[in-house]
């Protein structure tokens, strides 16, 4: 496994100045995948707008669990669930300004994988690590598809961790990106 890296990070503590061009310094490990992958089940909070996907997933890993939040520069906030030291879920606390684009499409070449993420590094008693950094969204025009780029934008590879759950992985290691895919429409207002 890759040593952990961390630049502008605090747990649960003060946050460093927000470098909004920054890339996510800590590294993830990609593993193999085990079986097929897992479903996801999304679920929007409507008073809040928060959107969560939680991975449906019996599976157990060994390390901590806690959150690795991503916070942008423009009050942004992405949650990645960390549970046995694998990434479960992921929350959309407040979102980023969404770019609609005509056509978006998940990349041609997906490997599916289990991502390992190394919380025991920072100390024993560490459950949340932010980390401040740019995040950029884009969606189809029917919002089923949404891509976050997470610091600025670099070669990856992407890693299905669960069916509907992508994350995009630089040569380093670490996370360039987050898709979600077939995403529920936001419930109307009733």
């Amino acid at each position: 496994m890759r040593p952990f890296e961390l630049t502008a990070v605090a747990a649960t503590g003060t946050l460093a100045d927000p470098e909004p061009e920054s890339v996510v310094s800590f590294a993830v490990q990609i593993e193999p995948a085990q079986g097929t992958p897992a479903d996801v089940e999304y679920r929007w909070d409507t008073d809040t707008d928060i959107l969560t996907a939680a991975v449906r997933s019996k599976s157990v890993g060994e390390g901590l669990s806690g959150s690795v939040e991503l916070m942008g520069g423009d009050g942004a906030w992405l949650n990645l669930d960390v549970t046995g030291g694998r990434i479960h879920g992921v929350e959309v606390a407040v979102w980023p300004d969404v770019r609609k684009v005509p056509a978006l499409a998940a990349p041609a070449t997906i490997e599916d994988g289990r991502v390992a993420v190394p919380l025991r590094n920072l100390g024993a008693d560490v459950g949340s690590v932010a980390i401040d950094t740019a995040l950029v969204a884009e969606a189809d025009q029917s919002e089923r598809t949404i891509h976050f780029r997470v610091g600025p934008a670099r070669p990856a590879r992407t890693v299905r961790i669960a069916r509907d759950l992508l994350l995009d992985v630089d040569p380093n290691g670490r996370i360039a990106g987050v898709w979600l895919l077939n995403v529920p429409p936001f419930p109307e207002d009733t």
